[in-house]
C-alpha cells in the first residue's frame, strides 16, 4: 500500500478528481464482476483490483484535502467488494449435497478435487481453505452415518404389508372380539340373568377383547401404505399417516375405559362398554378381503347377507325385551308375558320368544299382538319400515346372486338354443344334430365353456403372460422345434395358443389340405388313418403334436405347406392350436429364432427324406419377394405420413416466428429507439442516437 504524503500534494479541481474516482470505481467494479466467471484467472483479477486500488490512492493523493473524504470511502468500498467477490466465488464452487447423496463417493471426490484446485488457484487464505475442507469432510461423514443409521432403523422396523397373509390372519383374529361385542353386549344388557349367571366368563372375555383391541392399534400403526408405488417403512411416517385417518379416532374412542364406572354402578352394567362397538369398520374390512380371496364369492355373499339379517333380528329382539321390561311384563297384550309364570320365566324362553316376535315383525310374514300404547305403536312402525327394507334387500341381493351364479349357464344355454334353432331352420339331419348336442353336453360337463382370452383380458399384459406361461409353457416345450427357443419368444407364443375341442370321429386335418395351424394334444387320443378313414396307422396321445413343419413354409419341402396325413379324433379330444399367422407375427421380432426354426425344420425334412435340395438351392421365392415389397410399400406410406405431419408442424412454427418478428419490428418502430434506463425522459436539446 502506498503511503499518502500531504506535504507535497497540490490542490486540484474537484470535478476532475471526482470524474477520475468514478471512472476508477467503475473499472474496479467491472473487474470484480468478472471474477464470477469460472473461465478467467482469479489471482490476476485480484492483483488488478489491488493495482486499481493503489492507482486510486495515487489519484487521491493529488486531490489533497478536498478529495480525502471520498477517497477513503472509495478505498473502503473497493476492499469490501474484493473481499466479497473472493468469498462468494469460494461459496459458489462448493459441491451440491443433494447430488452427492445420489451419486455417492465418486462425485464427492471429484467435487472435493475441484474445490481444492480452485482454492489453490485463488492463492488466498490457505489455512482457511484447509479448515473449510476439514469441516466439509466432517459434515459429509456425519451425513453418511446418519443415512446409514436411518436405513438400518428402517430395516429393523416391523411393517405389516396390507396385502400379505399375515395381515389377513390378523383381521381374522380381530374380527372375533368385534363380533363378540356386537352380539353379546346388547344381549347381556337386556337379559339380566345372562349377565349375572356367567359374570366371571364375561369379565375374562371382555378384557381379552380389550387386549386384542390394543394390539390392533399397534398393528394399524405399523401397517404400511404405498407412496409412489413403494411401501413406506418409516415408523414415524406410518404413525402420522394413521393418526390422520378416521380409524384412529374410532380406535381411540373404542378403547376409552368406560368400564371404570363399574366401581360406582356395579359390574352388572355391560352397557357401559357400548363404545367397543365403534370398531365395526374392521369387521367390514375382514368381510371384504375374505370375499376377494375366496373361490366361492357368491356363496360368501349369501352367507354374509344372512348374517347381517340375523344380527338385525337379534338386536331387535333384545330391544323388544328391554322395552317390555321398561313398560312392565304382562301389563298388556303386546309386551312380553309376566315372568312370574314359570313357563315365561326361563332365560331360554325369554330370548326365543323375543327372537320369534322380532322375526315375525321384520319379515312381515306373521300375525303379532297389536300394540296398545303410543311408544309401542312407534316401535312397531319403525320395525315395519326396517322389515320392508330387509325384505327388499333380501329379494334384490339373493336374486342378483342367483342370476350371477347361473350367468355362465344361461349364456351357454342361449348359445346352444341358437344353434338348435339354426339347425332346425336349415333342416340338418338328426345324426348331425345329435352330435352337436352331445358336443355341447361334453363341453359343459367338463367345464370347457370358459374363453381364455375373455377371462384373462382384464389382467395386465405381464400378468396375463405369466399365467399363460405357467399353464401352457410345459406343453409348448414338448414340440421339438421349440425346445431351444428364447424365453421371450415362448412367452409370446403361449399367449397365442387357442384351445380347440373335437368330438368323436371329427377330422382334425385331411391329406392334401393347406396347413395353417399346428396342434398339440392336451387330452384325448387321435388316430392317423388311411384315405378310407378307417384303417389306423398310429395313435397319438397326450403331449403329441403335428403340423409344425407346414406352418414354417420351408423352401424345398416336397409337400410344401400341404398336410401329408389324415388325422381323426377317436373320442372327445382337447387340443391347443397355433396358427401360422400368429407364429410369423411373433417371429418378426426374433429373426435369429426364425432362422433357427427354419434350420431345424430343414433337418427334420432331410431326416424324413422330404427335402428337395435342388429346389432349396434355387433363387428366392417370388411370393417372399412380393411380401417384402408389400411390407416396404406400407413402411414407405407410414414414413410419408409422418414426414407430411412434421412438415406441417414446421410450417406452422415458421409462420408463428415470422408473425412474432413482425410484431417486434412494429413495436421498435413505434418506440423510435431503445428507451433510456430508469425511464427518464430525454433532456431537451439532446439527440437520440
Amino acid at each position: 500500500m502506498a503511503k499518502i504524503n500531504t506535504q507535497y500534494s497540490h490542490p486540484s479541481p474537484p470535478c476532475p478528481a471526482g470524474r477520475t474516482t468514478d471512472r476508477d470505481l467503475n473499472h474496479i467494479e467491472n473487474g470484480v464482476s468478472r471474477t464470477h466467471s469460472p473461465c478467467e484467472d482469479t489471482s490476476s483479477e485480484l492483483q488488478q483490483g489491488i493495482a486499481m486500488e493503489t492507482r486510486g490512492q495515487a489519484e487521491s493523493r493529488r486531490s489533497s484535502f478536498t478529495g480525502q473524504g471520498p477517497a477513503r470511502m472509495w478505498r473502503l468500498l473497493v476492499s469490501l467488494r474484493v473481499w466479497a467477490a473472493r468469498y462468494l466465488h469460494h461459496r459458489d464452487q462448493r459441491p451440491d449435497s443433494f447430488l452427492e447423496r445420489f451419486h455417492g463417493a465418486e462425485l464427492k471426490e471429484v467435487s472435493s478435487r475441484e474445490s481444492n484446485a480452485q482454492s489453490n488457484v485463488g492463492g488466498q487464505e490457505p489455512a482457511g481453505g484447509t479448515s473449510d475442507k476439514a469441516r466439509k469432510e466432517e459434515k459429509e461423514k456425519k451425513e453418511g452415518e446418519r443415512q446409514e443409521n436411518c436405513v438400518k432403523q428402517e430395516e429393523k422396523t416391523i411393517v405389516v404389508d396390507p396385502s400379505s397373509n399375515v395381515y389377513y390372519h390378523w383381521l381374522t383374529v380381530i374380527a372375533l372380539p368385534i363380533f363378540y361385542n356386537w352380539c353379546l353386549l346388547v344381549c347381556r344388557s337386556c337379559f339380566d340373568e345372562l349377565q349375572s349367571q356367567h359374570l366371571m366368563l364375561w369379565l375374562v372375555l371382555d378384557y381379552c377383547a380389550d387386549v386384542l383391541y390394543g394390539l390392533d392399534v399397534l398393528v394399524r400403526a405399523r401397517t404400511g401404505f404405498l407412496e409412489q408405488g413403494l411401501m413406506v417403512r418409516d415408523a414415524k411416517r406410518l404413525w402420522q399417516h394413521y393418526t390422520k385417518t378416521m380409524h384412529f379416532k374410532l380406535d381411540v374412542l373404542s378403547l376409552v375405559p368406560t368400564d371404570l364406572a363399574y366401581f360406582k354402578l356395579g359390574v352388572n352394567s355391560p352397557e357401559l362398554r357400548f363404545n367397543r362397538l365403534l370398531k365395526l369398520t374392521r369387521l367390514f374390512e375382514f368381510f371384504d378381503r375374505t370375499e376377494t380371496r375366496t373361490n366361492y364369492p357368491n356363496v360368501f355373499r349369501i352367507g354374509n347377507l344372512v348374517l347381517y339379517i340375523l344380527v338385525i333380528i337379534h338386536w331387535n329382539a333384545c330391544i323388544y325385551f328391554a322395552i317390555s321390561k321398561f313398560i312392565g311384563f304382562g301389563t298388556d297384550s303386546w309386551v312380553y308375558p309376566n315372568i312370574s309364570n314359570p313357563e315365561y320365566g326361563r332365560l331360554s324362553r325369554k330370548y326365543i320368544y323375543s327372537l320369534y316376535w322380532s322375526t315375525l315383525t321384520l319379515t312381515t310374514i306373521g300375525e303379532t299382538p297389536p300394540p296398545v300404547k303410543d311408544g309401542e305403536y312407534l316401535f312397531v312402525v319403525i320395525d315395519f319400515l326396517v322389515g320392508v327394507l330387509i325384505f327388499a334387500t333380501i329379494v334384490g341381493n339373493v336374486g342378483s346372486m342367483i342370476s350371477n351364479m347361473n350367468a355362465s349357464r344361461a349364456e351357454f344355454q342361449a348359445k346352444m338354443d341358437s344353434v338348435k334353432q339354426y339347425m332346425q331352420l336349415r333342416k340338418v339331419t338328426k345324426d348331425l344334430e345329435t352330435r352337436v348336442i352331445r358336443w355341447f353336453d361334453y363341453v359343459w360337463a367338463n367345464g370347457k365353456t370358459v374363453d381364455e382370452k375373455e377371462a384373462l383380458g382384464s389382467l395386465p399384459d405381464k400378468l396375463r403372460a405369466e399365467v399363460a406361461v405357467s399353464v401352457h409353457l410345459g406343453t409348448l416345450r414338448k414340440v421339438r422345434i421349440f425346445q431351444d427357443c428364447e424365453a421371450g419368444l415362448l412367452a409370446e407364443l403361449v399367449l397365442k395358443l387357442r384351445p380347440a375341442a373335437f368330438s368323436p370321429g371329427d377330422y382334425i386335418c385331411r391329406k392334401g389340405d393347406i396347413g395353417r395351424e399346428m396342434y398339440i394334444i392336451k387330452e384325448g387320443k387321435l388316430a392317423v388313418v388311411a384315405d378310407d378313414g378307417i384303417t389306423p396307422f398310429v395313435v397319438l396321445s397326450d403331449g403329441s403334436y403335428f403340423g409344425e413343419i407346414s406352418i414354417l413354409n420351408i423352401k424345398g419341402s416336397k409337400s410344401g405347406n400341404r398336410r401329408t396325413a389324415n388325422i381323426r379324433s377317436i373320442g372327445y379330444s382337447d387340443l391347443f392350436c397355433l396358427s401360422k399367422a400368429d407364429l410369423m407375427e411373433a417371429l418378426t421380432e426374433y429373426p435369429d429364432a426364425k432362422r433357427a426354426l427354419e434350420e431345424k425344420g430343414r433337418q427334420v425334412l432331410l431326416k424324413d427324406n422330404l427335402m428337395d435340395e435342388d429346389l432349396a438351392k434355387a433363387g428366392p421365392d417370388p411370393q417372399d419377394l412380393e411380401e417384402k415389397v408389400e411390407h416396404l410399400e406400407s413402411s414407405l406410406d407410414t414414413l410419408q405420413t409422418r414426414f407430411a405431419r412434421l412438415l406441417a408442424e414446421y410450417s406452422a412454427t415458421q409462420m408463428k416466428v415470422k408473425q412474432r418478428l413482425s410484431q417486434l419490428e412494429s413495436q421498435a418502430k413505434l418506440c423510435g429507439g431503445v428507451p433510456l434506463p430508469d425511464g427518464d425522459p430525454p433532456e431537451p436539446g439532446t439527440k437520440q442516437q
